[in-house]
């Protein structure tokens, strides 16, 4: 299967679910390239910016799984094909 690079954005809007979400990047960290996160403590938010190359499989589990914690929207563009 090809892979594809993509940004992923995650939105926690509960600072409680932080842990979880860490747990599973770290879980899946095999296909994160870079990542940045922005805590706004006093918005009570935090952004995390992923870029990612994996197959769409690999970052569909991905976004999935982060999409089904409670308080964190998950969103992603990936490119069309990866070249080699």
């Amino acid at each position: 299967m090809d892979k594809r690079i993509g940004v992923v954005g995650i939105v926690i809007e509960e600072f409680e679910s932080a842990n979880k979400v860490n747990e599973t990047l770290h879980e899946l960290a095999g296909i994160i390239i870079g990542r940045m996160g922005i805590p706004r403590r006093e918005r009570g938010i935090a952004i995390i910016s992923l870029i990612v190359e994996g197959t769409t499989d690999e970052i569909s589990t991905m976004t999935g799984r982060l999409g089904k914690i409670r308080g964190v929207n998950v969103k992603s563009a990936l490119t069309r094909k990866l070249g080699e």
